[in-house]
């Protein structure tokens, strides 16, 4: 990943986005990490992994079963603070 500033940014913006089509652009205001430039490819690719959402109840009867007879692991520091 390349980092540069906004003005930087501002005065290259032709190349830096045509560099954001190869790699990640970090633009940077009062020397942080404030915007990230991606290609529209890797946006999509990352918006692909988001995570899909669903109800408990459209879960079917196999998970359902999975998830009754799971058991969370032991907290061992627990178990000796009740000693």
């Amino acid at each position: 990943m390349v980092r540069v500033t906004a003005s930087e940014f501002q005065r290259s913006f032709g190349k830096l986005s045509d560099r954001a089509l190869r790699e990640t652009v970090a633009i940077t205001k009062q020397g942080r990490d404030h915007l990230v430039l991606v290609s529209a490819e890797e946006y999509a690719r990352l918006k692909r992994r988001d995570r899909k959402v669903g109800l408990a109840g459209e879960l079917s009867e196999e998970w359902l079963s999975a998830v009754r007879a799971a058991e969370a692991p032991r907290n061992r520091r627990a178990d000796r603070r009740s000693r």
